[in-house]
């Protein structure tokens, strides 16, 4: 919790630095979400065991023709995904989330992929299994997401990586839908966090493996803490990218920091993964922003 509470307020003064500097610039902050778009929609849907690449994800959002085949649903998996987090860019400032909004997302998600579940909650004896969860009873559906928000909203004093994770884990221990659970509840993350005046972040793939234990954590002993440590690494990261734009810097590599700073490249790794430097990671590789 004392660890939660140093990043949260590490978070807050970052927090305050971005309105400051983001003053003017609605231009450049707009190209920033616009770019992120392809990031989102390839960790996203790789966490979820896609094969698409980064790089190929791109060509697909742009029309460019790729060099190899994909599947028919994994083109739609990452055109539906960027709709949607193009979607709630916007729609996140102007409307509370509620479980109609849910089912909108979901509708957009899932159209052209499985049409007979898309923008609809799972119906009596639709049981899905995450792992070795067993999810919740369809008919409870309803009545669990109702209490999700209710707890979520109930606790608006505790800080938001906490209040972030809580939900996250509950919805995917919920697992209201037959598909799309993962995307949604990831997207549902990003709604909340603008909503509230922070900035999205993007969980990545390279976290998966500690992404999926903090679920097992969660199941076993109703702790948070592994999903509190990705929620406040990502938000960090979050800021410290958009910091390095906004604030003018001069974006380099990490390799070119340490080099200059006479720090072995595993040493500034490390700190850039425990975001004790302000580093972020773009297109999967790790940079840092510098005074000109």
């Amino acid at each position: 919790m004392v660890k939660t509470l140093n990043v949260f307020n590490k978070i807050n003064g970052l927090r305050e630095r971005y309105y400051k500097a983001s003053i003017g610039k609605e231009a450049l902050i707009k190209l920033i979400a616009e770019t992120e778009v392809a990031e989102q929609v390839y960790n996203s849907n790789a966490i979820e065991n896609s094969t698409i690449t980064l790089e190929e994800t791109e060509k697909i959002l742009l029309q460019i023709d790729l060099d190899r085949f994909i599947s028919e649903r994994e083109i739609f998996e990452a055109k539906n995904l960027a709709r949607v987090v193009e979607y709630i860019d916007k729609k996140a400032k102007e409307q509370e989330l509620n479980l109609e909004t849910i089912l909108l997302l979901h509708k957009i998600l899932i159209s052209n992929i499985r049409d007979d579940v898309a923008g609809r909650f799972r119906k009596e004896n639709e049981w899905v299994r995450v792992g070795s969860h067993i999810a919740v009873d369809p008919k409870e559906v309803i009545e669990r997401l109702e209490k999700m928000f209710t707890e979520y909203n109930a606790t608006s004093y505790e800080n938001v990586i906490k209040r972030i994770a809580k939900l996250h884990l509950t919805f995917e221990h919920i697992h209201p839908f037959i598909d799309g659970n993962g995307r949604i509840g990831r997207v549902i993350n990003n709604y909340l966090l603008i909503r509230e005046g922070f900035v999205p972040i993007n969980i990545k793939f390279i976290d998966r493996k500690m992404y999926y234990e903090a679920f097992k954590e969660f199941d076993l002993t109703g702790s948070t803490e592994i999903m509190e440590e990705i929620v406040g690494r990502a938000l960090t990261n979050s800021y410290h990218k958009r910091l390095a734009y906004l604030e003018d810097k001069k974006i380099i590599t990490l390799n070119e920091f340490a080099k200059e700073n006479k720090l072995s490249h595993s040493n500034a790794i490390n700190k850039a993964n425990r975001q004790t430097i302000e580093a972020f990671l773009e297109k999967n590789v790790w940079k840092i922003g510098v005074k000109k």
